[in-house]
């Protein structure tokens, strides 16, 4: 695979730290982005500095994300691609959230708007700031993790459920704004609770049963290479992908169309549907 300067937020938790990791290895240079300072000078230091860069920015500044992109392409000389995975979880909101639902009233405003900031905004300041990058290169990965459908929808769930809705229907609206161009939008997801702090251990004591965050990195890899070029628009279940498989089948085993094409359409529409 050709080499990529990758910028991962979230960096240096549960699955940006396996992706990270996942990168370095497959030779390529990343970007390491996390709130959390001592945690990500760690792992930059662990890497190397020829591969790995650690910065510590908050994705809810875009000031922050065009300063930490601005960062890394002065380091690696350019940007191909940017991970969002960055996000506050549920148990900000209540710990035990999985052993009963959260209720509306259990949610300050404050809060509601503090994970709108990470998990949704978060995605375009990153994205927006390295897109001129992507458009003078005429190439670009934009590769978001959201979350399940079930937990989009899943009554007590929220703000974590409708923000991660938000950057699903994004992605979808990205990958066609941005088609043609070489510069694509897609989305991983685990496929069920993963094994990273934000599922609590006193709600999932075994481990075990949860998905390793290290399984999410080969549809990332592929996403990553010329072989996806024409891929967009598309979300990929890490728990369905089968790193034995030829890519091609682990691939078209484990995507779908991202966010709910087919309910769009049918439009109620003067002339019966926009312009494309």
């Amino acid at each position: 695979m050709t080499a990529r300067t990758i910028i991962v937020t979230g960096g240096a938790g549960g699955i940006g730290q396996a992706l990270v990791r996942a990168f370095v290895a497959a030779s390529h240079q990343v970007g390491i982005c996390d709130i959390n300072a001592e945690a990500v000078l760690r792992l930059e230091r662990e890497l190397g500095e020829t591969r790995a860069l650690g910065q510590v920015i908050d994705v809810a500044d875009p000031t922050s994300c065009a300063q930490a992109v601005e960062r890394v392409a002065r380091r690696f000389g350019t940007v191909h691609a940017v991970i969002n995975n960055a996000a506050l979880g549920m148990v900000l909101v209540r710990r035990d959230h999985f052993l009963g639902n959260v209720r509306v009233e259990d949610i300050t405003p404050d809060l509601w708007q503090r994970f709108i900031a990470v998990n949704l905004s978060g995605a375009f300041f990153m994205a927006k700031a390295a897109m001129p990058f992507f458009r003078a290169q005429h190439f670009g990965r934009v590769i978001n993790v959201t979350t399940s459908f079930f937990t989009m929808l899943r009554g007590g769930f929220s703000p974590y459920g409708p923000a991660k809705a938000g950057l699903e229907a994004w992605t979808a609206s990205l990958a066609a704004e941005l088609r043609g161009t070489g510069i694509t939008a897609n989305v991983v997801v685990p496929g069920g609770p993963a094994d990273t702090p934000m599922v609590p251990t006193d709600s999932f004591p075994d481990r075990a049963a949860l998905i390793p965050p290290e399984q999410m990195a080969p549809p990332m890899l592929y996403l990553l290479s010329d072989e996806a070029a024409e891929v967009t628009g598309q979300r990929f279940v890490a728990a369905h992908w089968d790193p034995t498989w030829p890519i091609a089948e682990a691939a078209a085993h484990a995507g779908a169309p991202a966010a709910w094409p087919d309910l769009a359409q049918s439009p109620v529409w003067p002339g019966g549907k926009p312009a494309s």
